[in-house]
């Protein structure tokens, strides 16, 4: 099943600019007005009543004060839920992030959700490994693909730890972003729906790799909507196919990804899902994440 309708989304204590993952993170800008803590949760609170407006079930876990977490916004970087029942923890690159696996949240997970396995792959942070999640992956669920592109925050040997573990196949590859900079998170420039795969191939400089990802999309049945740098760097790629809980495809993706757009591009999305678009600019600015980095999908 490739997508789901219930959603569990962190309500953050004190968002802020992230020091540790501004290090190659290069989507984030510190506003530095001292501001963005409040206007972060107005622009949270209005995605939740957007997606609970179209029928989304939407489990909202408030933030703890301590450990005081920045990035605790983006909860699908350090846990995944799958249909078979398995709950994977992930390696994350920054030490103030392996504090956003907190016990209640864990609980919630392991006890209220039925997660029957726990695949725990935190290890790999004592040998400088990570493989942040959902945004590290580009998953095919159906197809049991992982797309992935390589930075330093997705290490190839955590890469195929999971995918030994869960049955994935991996499908692996450089992007940089228009700096030049390896992208690092896959999830900035991939999106994988039902239908629908929106892809930079621009990003892919290697044309061995940029042929590879264009065979497995098409091969699996996937209509490739193209963006541009341009078009990634205002978090185009950074969209999320969910549906509502009678069944009905949504992508959900920020207002600055819905700007980006070309008329051609949002034709193609909304002949096969209904287009929901939130305003994040606080926290795109500050964080470098955007609309699928705040959704952490429940399978179950």
């Amino acid at each position: 099943m490739q997508t789901t309708s219930k959603i569990l989304m962190v309500r953050p204590f004190r968002f802020a600019f992230n020091e540790e993952t501004a290090r190659n993170n290069f989507f984030q800008q510190a506003t530095g007005q001292g501001s963005e803590a409040s206007r972060a949760l107005e622009e949270f609170d209005a995605f939740v009543h957007q997606l609970r407006g179209k029928d989304v079930d939407v489990l909202v876990v408030q933030d703890s004060p301590e450990p005081w977490t920045p990035d605790s916004i983006f909860p699908n970087n350090w846990f995944s839920s799958h249909i078979s029942g398995e709950l994977v923890l992930y390696p994350m690159f920054a030490e103030n992030r392996r504090q956003e696996r907190k016990p209640e949240v864990l609980e919630l997970l392991t006890r209220k959700i039925d997660h029957r396995k726990v695949i725990d792959l935190t290890h790999w942070e004592k040998e400088g490994e990570f493989l942040e999640g959902t945004g590290s992956m580009v998953l095919d669920r159906d197809k049991q693909i992982a797309y992935c592109c390589r930075s330093p925050r997705t290490s190839e040997k955590v890469l195929a730890d999971f995918c030994a573990r869960m049955s994935y196949d991996a499908v692996v590859f450089d992007a940089t972003d228009k700096n030049e900079n390896l992208i690092y998170h896959t999830n900035v420039m991939m999106a994988v729906g039902s239908q629908v795969a929106i892809v930079c191939l621009e990003s892919i400089k290697n044309e061995d790799e940029r042929r590879k990802v264009v065979h497995r999309l098409t091969a699996t049945g996937k209509i490739i909507v193209d963006i541009s740098l341009d078009q990634v760097a205002r978090f185009a790629g950074n969209m999320l196919e969910i549906k509502s809980r009678n069944g009905h495809p949504i992508m959900v993706m920020s207002a600055s990804a819905r700007n980006a757009l070309t008329a051609a591009q949002e034709t193609v999305i909304s002949t096969y899902s209904t287009i929901l678009s939130a305003t994040l600019s606080t926290i795109e600015t500050n964080g470098g994440g955007s609309a699928r980095c705040m959704l952490a999908e429940i399978f179950y």
